[in-house]
């Protein structure tokens, strides 16, 4: 953290889960300031009241507006780019916005960053960009090629990415709703039983996000290895916690769901690199010389395998128990 010792630190959607999150970790060091960039100031005047900082400074704007987010990055060292439009169904709906948001937004965020010679930009992505199906997925995975494409041309400012799994009790997830259907004594409402997903704490993706910036050349992506579970352990483990006796009842897989998620892709896999507890995947930096397309082969990508949410550690009911009761949500309801 001594990196950030005296510099100012944006973070866009900055009144998020995981602005939230960062904020908690940071308030308490030498960092000089933290500027909190998001449309919605009903949640920053609620930010700025909870937390009464002289530290934080709070900027009003849309990453969709060029305008708004270059007057934000005015004297910036670092930027943490989380504003994104993430819920699937919406996307789906409305594809444009998350085009407008995601991929846009981003443009607009890098080259602001590149104009008033930020130091290095983290973008943040989802395991729903590799091999996508859905229009949020599609857009992330347009953000990350408009990062790793506008890293080729950053000679001062780094750009790095992050893509990690669910970000457990992050606003919009599955597991307020199911606590919400436990209170109110309604079934818990699960898509497919066997359907896996990753499992990430908020400080996980802070860590993740901290590791990109300690240890990130230009035009990476990282992810970090995290335990998995199916849905229907994580209504069990719930139920549970709360010592409830609701019914779960399986509704069908929504449009646009995945059976699995995957973070690392059989392509990204060759290339990647293997850091304990996180995978780098390097930017491919090839050039517009298509005669080594034809010319250069890679191995042959059929003996590997996708790092994904049905391959990688599982968790029982008594490991989600335990992870979940790190979530404050479920920390002070149990307490």
């Amino acid at each position: 953290m001594t990196l950030f010792n005296n510099s100012i630190l944006l973070i866009t959607g900055g009144t998020g889960s995981f602005g939230n999150a960062v904020l908690k970790r940071f308030l308490d060091t030498s960092i000089k300031e933290i500027r909190v960039f998001s449309r919605d100031e009903k949640k920053q005047h609620d930010m700025r009241i909870e937390l009464q900082s002289d530290k934080v400074k709070f900027y009003l704007g849309d990453v969709r507006d060029y305008n708004s987010i270059d007057v934000a990055m005015k004297g910036v060292d670092y930027v943490f780019h989380a504003a994104a439009l993430k819920q699937v169904p919406s996307c789906e709906f409305f594809p444009m916005e998350s085009v407008k948001t995601n991929i846009t937004g981003t443009s607009n965020c890098i080259d602001a960053a590149i104009n008033n010679n930020v130091k290095k930009v983290i973008v943040l992505s989802t395991d729903k960009a590799v091999y996508p199906i859905n229009a949020m997925g599609i857009s992330k995975a347009m953000m990350e090629k408009v990062m790793v494409a506008k890293s080729r041309a950053s000679d001062k400012t780094i750009l790095c990415g992050t893509r990690y799994g669910n970000v457990m009790a992050s606003r919009g997830s599955v597991i307020p709703l199911f606590i919400e259907q436990i209170k109110a004594g309604l079934d818990l409402t699960i898509t497919n039983p066997d359907m896996t997903r990753f499992m990430m704490t908020l400080e996980d993706a802070v860590d993740l996000v901290l590791f990109a910036f300690e240890n990130g050349k230009s035009g990476d992506i990282f992810v970090q290895k995290s335990p998995a579970s199916t849905i229907e352990d994580l209504g069990i483990a719930l139920k549970e916690l709360y010592k409830s006796n609701n019914n779960i009842k399986v509704i069908g897989t929504r449009h646009g769901e995945k059976l699995y998620e995957t973070l690392v892709s059989k392509e990204d896999m060759l290339k990647a690199e293997d850091l304990g507890d996180y995978y780098r995947v390097p930017a491919d930096n090839r050039d517009l010389n298509y005669a080594k397309y034809f010319s250069e082969g890679m191995e042959d990508i059929a003996t590997i395998e996708d790092y994904h949410s049905h391959n990688t550690d599982r968790l029982d009911i008594k490991g989600l128990k335990n992870l979940l009761l790190k979530l404050d949500i479920i920390k002070n309801d149990i307490s």
